[in-house]
């Protein structure tokens, strides 16, 4: 899309915010008519939104791309796609507790399974302790069936969450394999470089071993692109 305008700020609306591109609000996408304006709920998330509007495409000759704006998409998913029915979210997110890639150790080599336990075991202590989800650990990729109330808490957990941060627990959630790091994350216990460090634990142990191919760095470069985005998503709804 061609750039077509020169100012992007932000204008306090009701109890949120709009940005607005030399005044003109930005619009959530759909039909020419009716569409609604994209309502940002803090002043911080909304500086940040106006910031990559107002950086989108200056270094590519005026074209841009959505990609120029990773928050905005997300903060419009909210808006059109959560906030009016969160529960189904909050329903697919909660089932990433059935199979936390944090309850699944190596057998071999020990190494792995060391170090696994080493990085992992923390994060599901704190899960147990600040959100009262006891979680069961295994060896092997064989299904171990976690808690009942465990996974209650779980859903309980995630669904105290605003829209907004549903839609950055949505990219990490799934990018890591864990809801608990995700939910970490979003309580500000865990930065997005150690997350994704941590979900990637198995894969970049056997880089170490085996060496890099070039295929699967670029698919690691771009899942933590999105761990960082939603990171950032998480920390600016909480900076409020």
């Amino acid at each position: 899309m061609k750039r077509f305008w020169e100012k992007a700020e932000i204008l306090a609306v009701g109890d949120g915010y709009a940005v607005l591109l030399d005044g003109k609000p930005i619009q959530l996408p759909g039909q020419a008519k009716g569409r609604a304006a994209l309502r940002i709920p803090g002043a911080a998330l909304a500086q940040a939104v106006a910031a990559e509007w107002q950086a989108a495409g200056r270094d590519n000759g005026g074209e841009m791309s959505f990609s120029d704006t990773p928050l905005t998409r997300l903060v419009g998913t909210a808006q059109d796609r959560i906030s009016g029915d969160p529960e189904p979210v909050i329903d697919a997110l909660a089932q990433y507790g059935e199979s936390d890639v944090l309850c699944y150790r190596a057998e071999r080599p020990v190494a792995l399974a060391e170090r696994q336990a080493e990085r992992w075991q923390p994060w599901l202590d704190w899960a147990a302790l600040t959100l009262d989800v006891p979680l069961r650990v295994t060896a092997g990729i064989v299904h171990v069936a976690q808690p009942e109330t465990s996974l209650r808490a779980l859903r309980a957990a995630v669904a105290r969450f605003d829209p907004v941060t549903l839609a950055a627990l949505g990219v990490a959630v799934p990018a890591l394999g864990s809801l608990v790091l995700g939910l970490a994350m979003a309580h500000g216990e865990l930065d997005a470089v150690e997350a994704y460090a941590l979900g990637a634990l198995d894969e970049l142990f056997q880089v170490e071993l085996w060496g890099e191919d070039a295929d699967a760095q670029a698919r690691r470069i771009g899942i933590a692109e999105d761990v960082a985005t939603a990171g950032r998503l998480m920390s600016l709804v909480r900076s409020g």
